[in-house]
């Protein structure tokens, strides 16, 4: 697939790294570009976002992955959250002004710190046909009573959910609620055994390859249905 490596400037004579891994040939519907921001821990080469931005421009779908402001710095603790989503909101627009990608719909997201950064654009009024979370960071690590969901109902888009069983950041039976009292549309995936990366214990015996092929095929799949 064509893959184009860019510079996005994000303000104050800064930019950031971004890939727009573009498809062999457009899936049917309304062009649709996905943007997907890393986690904390990784940039945008990490293995699992890198699979899933691949794995859906193989689908027919432009998809675009970026860095934050710190790991473009080769920093290890993350900007606050203003930045981040000064950041988001700069590589949504790029995108968005794009005539070569020609998005009519765009879709964002991403891996945890990621995913929860778009959210806030979206809750924000940012315009959006749909976002994709790839383990939400529902709560800090053992501390579920810290919930990061004061914001989620004030999103009007389609949500896709993906998350763990075993995720330590996500306890599922409160994203279940949480989603319960939502008004805009909600699908949650799970992925049994898996972990916030979505890593499965041996025991499963299942192939890693085949979660990131369901996360892939569930996303392609939702992105069809958005109409």
């Amino acid at each position: 697939m064509p893959v184009e490596r860019r510079q996005i400037a994000i303000g104050e004579g800064r930019s950031v790294s971004a890939v727009v891994a573009y498809p062999t040939r457009r899936a049917h519907g309304p062009a649709t570009a996905v943007i997907l921001a890393h986690g904390a821990g990784n940039d945008m080469h990490g293995t699992f976002l890198s699979a899933v931005h691949e794995g859906l421009a193989a689908r027919g779908v432009v998809c675009v992955k970026f860095n934050f402001p710190y790991k473009e710095a080769g920093r290890r603790a993350p900007d606050p959250a203003p930045v981040l989503e000064a950041c988001y909101a700069r590589v949504l627009d790029t995108i968005r002004r794009d005539k070569e990608i020609g998005a009519q719909r765009i879709v964002i997201g991403g891996k945890s710190l990621g995913g929860r950064i778009a959210s806030h654009l979206a809750a924000k009024g940012a315009a959006v046909s749909g976002l994709i979370f790839l383990g939400y960071p529902l709560h800090p690590p053992g501390k579920p009573e810290k919930l990061r969901v004061a914001h989620l109902p004030q999103i009007r888009a389609p949500m896709l959910f993906f998350a763990g069983t075993r995720d330590a950041l996500c306890t599922l039976a409160l994203l279940q609620q949480t989603i319960a009292q939502l008004s805009a549309p909600v699908d949650l995936h799970i992925i049994n055994g898996g972990d916030h990366s979505f890593a499965l214990p041996k025991a499963l015996r299942r192939d890693p390859h085949s979660v990131l092929e369901e996360i892939v095929a569930t996303s392609a799949e939702w992105l069809e249905k958005l109409g």
